[in-house]
């Protein structure tokens, strides 16, 4: 089989998936799905905006502890 018999294949085998994409088991997630409006995207930007402030300074807290709470017993 020559590069172009094999690519030939390659982009039957990607079409074949695409127009399977709509009908397995995720098919109706993606029938339900639309765009966000404008009020959700930023209620979701908010939400991990917070998120990864929480999880930051948790992270910088025991960074901190780790690092200065051994010698504090000293």
């Amino acid at each position: 089989m020559d590069i172009v018999e094999k690519s030939w294949e390659v982009q039957r085998e990607i079409e074949e998936r695409a127009r399977r994409l709509g009908k397995g088991r995720y098919g109706r997630v993606l029938k339900m799905a639309r765009k966000p409006t404008g009020d959700e995207f930023i209620r979701v930007i908010e939400v991990t905006g917070l998120g990864l402030i929480l999880i930051g300074g948790l992270g910088f807290l025991i960074y901190w502890l780790w690092t200065y709470l051994p010698g504090f017993f000293d």
